[in-house]
């Protein structure tokens, strides 16, 4: 089951089809967050993801004919986005060849909302607190980096931006199994790394 757009969405693409700005305009309103922090963690570099969602932007604007619907705006969008971040990867001569994971598809048992507590973690008015925080996110998008791409993005889109596996499914082009794979090896590579930094991890997330 893909993600399907709902009614208000709807109506914004049929008057963005037909030449509405105010209405494309709403739609980037709604997805500008998504598409620029998918980008941002794929990089690590603040102003290529915004360049990058700039251009997500522009190219989903000329090419709004070819859109059909039958799934969510935002999976086209964060498709485009993602293709975009490859492109720079293949530009840049920066994209590691990864092998398909061909071996089992497993399910990782850790629940995801691990990961995204501790990339928006609540924070207090604590200038120390703040410190820590900006420590730990650098510390995340480092173990983010050292994963294949693929991981990379499967684990992003699922854990920190929270799409369904169907969905990361259509945004990736791939198969249900794959998704799954992805998502578990890249968790699993993703925690091993976390856990040689176990002074930065909030106490709830410190291994006993």
């Amino acid at each position: 089951m893909h993600a399907r757009p709902d009614a208000d969405e709807v109506e914004l693409l049929a008057r963005s089809q037909s030449g509405d700005v105010s209405a494309f305009n709403e739609l980037v309103l709604r997805y500008q967050s998504s598409v620029y922090n998918v980008a941002l963690r794929m990089l690590g570099d603040a102003d290529l993801a915004a360049d990058i969602a700039q251009d997500t932007f522009l190219s989903a604007f000329r090419h709004l004919a070819t859109f059909r619907g039958g799934t969510a705006f935002r999976s086209w969008l964060l498709r485009i986005t993602t293709n975009l971040v490859y492109d720079h990867w293949r530009r840049q001569r920066r994209h590691p060849d990864e092998s398909l994971e061909a071996a089992r598809d497993e399910d990782d048992p850790q629940s995801p909302v691990t990961l995204a507590q501790l990339a928006s973690p609540a924070l207090e008015a604590n200038p120390e607190l703040y410190l820590l925080h900006q420590e730990l996110q650098e510390l995340i998008q480092r173990g983010l980096a050292e994963l294949p791409p693929e991981q990379r993005l499967a684990v992003i889109l699922c854990d920190i931006e929270g799409l369904p596996y169907e969905e990361i499914a259509t945004v990736t082009h791939t198969t249900l199994g794959t998704v799954r794979s992805r998502i578990a090896r890249g968790r699993a590579r993703l925690r091993t790394y976390l856990a040689r930094y176990q002074e930065l991890l909030p106490r709830q997330f410190r291994s006993p």
